[in-house]
């Protein structure tokens, strides 16, 4: 039991600490110094569970809430899709006469449709934390990773969000003919000598870059958890935390 429960105060304190600052040794000592005073009376490895969760579901859907907003990718210079770097020969021939308009038309065509499709990964990540257990939880706080439970993410729902993200798309591309266009140019460009084949699939070019750009505002959203955690205002949150505070 005593074993459990210095583990239970580890995982609140490298919620509400650096991690990668004091290391685990560190974190194990001071929980035992916590257990030992009484610092963690009436708090449950259910309880612990449950505000871990709950602060990796509401980052996630802060994350989620960003980059689906209008510009959310279109106009975040860390995530905005550009043309794939194969094709940056076809965008520079394109610019160079006079079609500076019609890249540019297509780069935000591209972005648009990503943040369209990113409000479809709310669900499947809250699922996914839903079926962590106290291990699952245990192992993301207490990783070296600041980016431990943006990974776990990765994992449990990369094949998810593909099959969700990718129709979603495909019919924003589609209907704003930028589909057409991108297949039209890559197959002209794709017949020239001595150039390496573009994938011409964008749905599925577009589908990967915006994945990559949802995971990378999720692990800013989570470093911003492991900062302060004790921020969110629940009570459960507060319970948990303010309990280690103490």
């Amino acid at each position: 039991m005593m074993k459990n429960s210095i583990l239970v105060c580890a995982m609140y304190i490298a919620c509400t600490a650096s991690v990668s600052a004091q290391g685990f040794g560190g974190l194990l000592n001071k929980a035992q110094s916590v257990v030992s005073g009484g610092g963690a009376s009436g708090i449950t490895q259910s309880d612990a569970a449950a505000a871990i969760k709950e602060a990796l579901n509401n980052g996630i859907k802060d994350g989620v809430t960003k980059v689906s907003a209008t510009d959310g990718y279109f106009g975040n210079a860390a995530i905005k899709i550009p043309m794939p770097s194969q094709a940056q020969a076809v965008e520079t021939g394109l610019r160079n006469i006079g079609q500076g308009a019609l890249v540019d038309k297509t780069i935000l065509q591209i972005n648009r449709s990503a943040e369209q499709a990113a409000p479809q990964a709310t669900q499947i990540f809250v699922n996914s934390i839903s079926q962590m257990n106290i291990n699952d939880a245990l192992s993301i706080v207490n990783n070296q990773q600041k980016d431990a439970a943006t990974q776990y993410l990765k994992r449990t729902t990369t094949d998810q969000l593909v099959a969700a993200f990718k129709p979603t798309i495909k019919k924003a591309l589609d209907e704003t003919k930028t589909t057409d266009l991108w297949t039209e140019v890559m197959t002209i460009y794709n017949k020239i000598p001595f150039h390496s084949a573009v994938n011409t699939d964008l749905p599925d070019y577009v589908t990967h870059k915006a994945l990559d750009g949802l995971f990378y505002m999720v692990a800013q959203e989570e470093a911003k958890i492991r900062q302060n955690p004790s921020a969110q205002a629940s009570e459960l949150l507060k319970k948990v935390f303010g309990s280690v505070k103490k």
